[in-house]
């Protein structure tokens, strides 16, 4: 699926996964990790990462690679995924049936994953790839140097 913004000349090109049986919360745990990175990189990423999660998303970031090349003439080396999201999709529900006659529910959640990708060549700025990354957190603080307990004789020295 290819979507074109009337405001910019820049194309963005979509992979979307429905009905993928697999809880949102354990594929955003992978999508975070190749938000904002190249598609090479992405790749190599998924295939090692040893979450059930990482099959249906590598599948579909090749497939978004591919209606790139296709559609749009994009090279695949100057791919980044600029958007991953994951959402809640419907929730199958059954009855198992248990001791005494009683039933219990089983939820079985669903969720759709959309992948974009964007060519960076064809922007006139150099853009780090790192900048698409979105922060988790915003730090305002700075780090700070904690003294080491051990060495510099702190507590244990003292008679």
């Amino acid at each position: 699926m290819l979507k074109k913004k009337k405001t910019e000349k820049k194309t963005e090109v979509y992979a979307l996964g429905q009905h993928i049986s697999m809880s949102a919360d354990k594929a955003r745990r992978v999508i975070d990790q190749i938000r904002g990175r190249s598609y090479e990189e992405t790749l190599m990423i998924l295939e090692l990462m040893p979450y059930r999660a990482c099959y249906p998303i590598f599948k579909l970031v090749y497939s978004a690679a591919a209606n790139a090349s296709y559609n749009m003439a994009y090279n695949e080396t100057n791919l980044v995924i600029s958007k991953a999201e994951v959402n809640t999709g419907t929730t199958i529900k059954k009855l198992k049936p248990r001791a005494r006659g009683r039933s219990y529910p089983i939820k079985k959640p669903n969720c759709h994953i959309t992948i974009g990708m964007k060519d960076i060549s064809l922007n006139d700025k150099n853009v780090e790839i790192d900048s698409l990354k979105k922060p988790r957190w915003k730090s305002k603080h700075t780090a700070t140097a904690y003294r080491d307990m051990y060495s510099s004789g702190g507590i244990w020295d003292k008679k």
